[in-house]
């Protein structure tokens, strides 16, 4: 039995996959090595500021952010933690 998934036209989905009832050989269970879910939505406290940035700046992360499909702040932000980040190891 052969099942078709997936359809043309979608941004992403440029042909069908086809799958078939085939053995799949020898298999073995791997112990779940992900974190539980709570520990994925922790969330850190942020604080709002504000702050005057170049223009060209802005203008570069809202194009990287576009070309990325994510937001240019959650860019300036996680950059930010980087280098706070490694900063505070040599400190």
């Amino acid at each position: 039995m052969v099942r078709d998934i997936g359809e043309k036209g979608g941004r992403y989905m440029k042909s069908k996959i086809k799958y078939t009832d085939e053995p799949m050989g020898k298999l073995r269970a791997v112990k779940d090595f992900l974190p539980p879910p709570e520990q994925l939505v922790l969330k850190e406290e942020n604080v709002k500021v504000t702050i005057a940035l170049n223009k060209s700046s802005i203008e570069f992360f809202k194009r990287e952010a576009q070309r990325y499909h994510t937001s240019y702040q959650k860019m300036i932000r996680r950059l930010i933690d980087l280098y706070a980040s490694q900063h505070k190891k040599s400190a």
